[in-house]
């Protein structure tokens, strides 16, 4: 009897599927890659956001800060995936990918979200607008 979060991610797998072919040179890939995210986000898929909870005891997407100084929020499309992470992510959330995007936009202190480790993919606002059109930010 499977879990319904279970069915939610189990598309996130044609998203990684995407990512590993856009390691080829080939910029039409990218616009696969954010289509195949989008319908992902249309399905009602989730993602896996790592989390912290700071002094004041709410919880809050955990902030990756990378070479170039930018903010990112840390995302996982499986469980394997997040099991693979460098530093250890203790705590996580299963997040609707369309409320996580809304979020994001609405975060003036991040860049964007980062799907991390292996299938690596840094969506920046401006790629979640495309994602997600018709949503301020």
């Amino acid at each position: 009897f499977p879990m319904p979060q279970d069915k939610s991610l189990q598309m996130n797998q044609t998203i990684e599927t995407a990512i590993l072919q856009l390691q080829q040179p080939y910029p039409e890939q990218l616009a696969h890659t954010l289509t195949v995210v989008r319908r992902c986000m249309q399905a009602g898929g989730q993602w896996i956001v790592a989390v912290e909870l700071p002094g004041g005891g709410q919880v809050q997407p955990r902030v990756v800060t990378t070479a170039d100084g930018a903010s990112w929020w840390y995302a996982f499309t499986s469980f394997e995936e997040q099991m693979k992470s460098p530093d250890t992510v203790k705590s996580t959330f299963l997040a609707d990918i369309d409320k996580l995007f809304a979020a994001a936009l609405s975060a003036p202190e991040i860049a964007g979200i980062l799907k991390s480790v292996a299938l690596h993919l840094q969506l920046d606002k401006e790629l979640i607008r495309i994602i997600q059109p018709g949503r301020a930010g």
